[in-house]
């Protein structure tokens, strides 16, 4: 059997692994598979379509329903054009901090999460233990779907699901629910003297896009200031588009990704319908000038957001293992709503600070590992309670 190793040995290990979501990440997967097997852990996999990617989950203990999950992303942002002062993919601890792609999000609860699995095993724990680590994440949470449809026809169903991004050991019960669209608008060439006789793939994308700014603005004003979102109400965005060939002819194609990020009183069908609608009214003054052009839409994610849960077990045991009585809720997405929607009392509960993720000199402190620690050690004793 080989060596236990420590948390943070496992946190160097797996920011070893350079796990950029478009790239794939089975180096990483085939050393943890390995790692866990040579404890007498059995894994299974979940792949991507392209067989590039895989998803890891691990089941520790008894045989039996009512187990903890732990649940982690494998993959990370990349770092080009980041201004790095050190090897992004080398963990360096300085004046109490461990600098890293992705030591705050999300590879230091994955070192954690292995840790106490292997441990689960060791010490023969009452209540299974089972570890997830996703693909896909940094992509819309595209990976963790198919993971949990896999998971349970190998292991049996466990109770509750804590999922480890960056809160610094604080509570998060809810989360908004977002929504992404790839967009690619096909305009009609013309010399742009005559642009009226074309259609310009840009200048229809910008329709679009200005209305997600008008859409904004209106939601902000009629927003609940009373909600605990930050902001609270639903928000449309475009980071990235890229289209046209000169300045002086109208484009022939134009593509972006449309995001919603939805309050949980504005479901993501309900966004989803009026970004739709939106783009078929577009479409239709683009095909009156030139019936050959459109828009072709291709759903890209679609996240439920985290409810919170009353008299939620997920909830109530990380206020066991923290002690915190407070909770609070976030504007980005997690898997923590996959796995609620597939029958998971789950949490967001993990070291780091999320103001520190997708950063250049991304670090997390060497204080929140160590409450780490004593975190999974208190969750392994209870394990034991059964």
């Amino acid at each position: 059997m080989t060596d236990v190793l420590s948390p943070r040995a496992l946190l160097d290990k797996l920011v070893s692994f350079p796990t950029v979501s478009r790239d794939s990440n089975l180096a990483l997967v085939d050393w943890v598979g390995d790692y866990l097997a040579s404890h007498g852990i059995a894994s299974h996999r979940d792949y991507d379509p392209t067989g590039q990617k895989a998803s890891l989950y691990a089941h520790a203990g008894p045989d039996v329903t009512g187990g903890v999950i732990l649940s982690g992303h494998t993959d990370v942002v990349p770092v080009d054009g980041q201004a790095w002062t050190s090897d992004p993919f080398s963990v360096l601890e300085k004046d109490g901090k461990l600098y890293g792609r992705g030591t705050c999000d999300m590879k230091g609860f994955d070192a954690l999460a292995i840790w106490a699995t292997v441990e689960a095993h060791r010490r023969g724990v009452k209540r299974p233990l089972q570890l997830c680590l996703s693909r896909d994440e940094e992509i819309g949470c595209t990976g963790a779907p198919p993971m949990i449809a896999a998971m349970q026809a190998h292991m049996p169903k466990a109770a509750l699901a804590i999922i480890g991004e960056p809160t610094e050991w604080g509570i998060v019960n809810g989360h908004k629910g977002g929504v992404g669209l790839d967009l690619h608008v096909h305009g009609y060439e013309v010399h742009s003297s005559i642009a009226h006789t074309g259609v310009s793939a840009v200048m229809e994308a910008a329709r679009l896009i200005d209305w997600a700014n008008r859409t904004n603005a209106e939601n902000a004003a009629k927003a609940d200031p009373a909600s605990d979102y930050d902001p609270p109400y639903t928000t449309l965005h475009v980071g990235m588009i890229q289209g046209g060939t000169a300045h002086n002819i109208t484009a022939k194609d134009c593509t972006f990704v449309l995001t919603a990020r939805c309050i949980p009183q504005e479901p993501n069908t309900q966004w989803a319908a009026r970004m739709m609608a939106e783009i078929a009214r577009i479409e239709a003054g683009m095909k009156a000038v030139r019936p050959e052009t459109g828009i072709t839409v291709v759903p890209r994610w679609d996240v439920p957001g985290l409810r919170a849960e009353p008299d939620g077990v997920a909830e109530a045991l990380i206020r066991r293992l923290t002690g915190e009585n407070g909770t609070s809720v976030v504007s980005y997405g997690t898997e923590a709503g996959q796995f609620q929607a597939a029958g998971y009392s789950a949490i967001i509960c993990g070291p780091g600070n999320i103001a520190q993720a997708h950063q250049a000199n991304e670090y997390m402190h060497v204080e929140q590992l160590t409450r780490g620690e004593g975190f999974m050690e208190r969750l392994l004793g209870m394990l034991n309670e059964r």
